[in-house]
């Protein structure tokens, strides 16, 4: 019985939280706003911490014609100082088209090869020709 409630008690201080440096104070947050989910299905929030990290976001919900469909417009940012001290700024966007994020640190795609870059004009310009050629159909 007593190794039984060793265990428990053993188990049960490894499973409190635990920060990874104790010397640190808790960043505070020192302005938070957030309405809630109004009555239209629009929302807004945001915040800003001790440390210089700001965030908002607002979103729309657009119902469709079934009740199962509907789509959610979500538009928002953040902002924070990285360990260089370079200030990160990233705008975004979510809706239908997925995630859209934007921002200077973004990494960002090679460019599309001056050959096929013609060859996609080309496609676009000719969409008769594409279409037979269209082995998905």
């Amino acid at each position: 019985m007593k190794l039984i409630i060793l265990a428990l008690a053993v188990a049960g201080v490894s499973c409190a939280p635990q920060s990874l440096d104790q010397s640190k104070e808790p960043v505070p947050i020192v302005r938070y706003e957030n309405e809630g989910v109004n009555h239209d299905g629009s929302y807004s929030w945001n915040f800003e911490t001790g440390n210089n990290i700001i965030a908002q976001e607002q979103g729309q919900f657009k119902p469709g014609d079934k009740p199962d469909e509907g789509e959610l417009d979500v538009r928002g940012s953040y902002e924070y100082t990285d360990p260089e001290g370079k200030k990160v700024q990233i705008t975004y966007i979510a809706n239908k088209d997925g995630f859209q994020p934007q921002g200077d640190v973004l990494p960002t795609p090679p460019p599309i090869p001056p050959a096929i870059q013609r060859l996609l004009e080309w496609l676009e310009a000719h969409p008769e020709e594409n279409q037979e050629n269209d082995v998905s159909k």
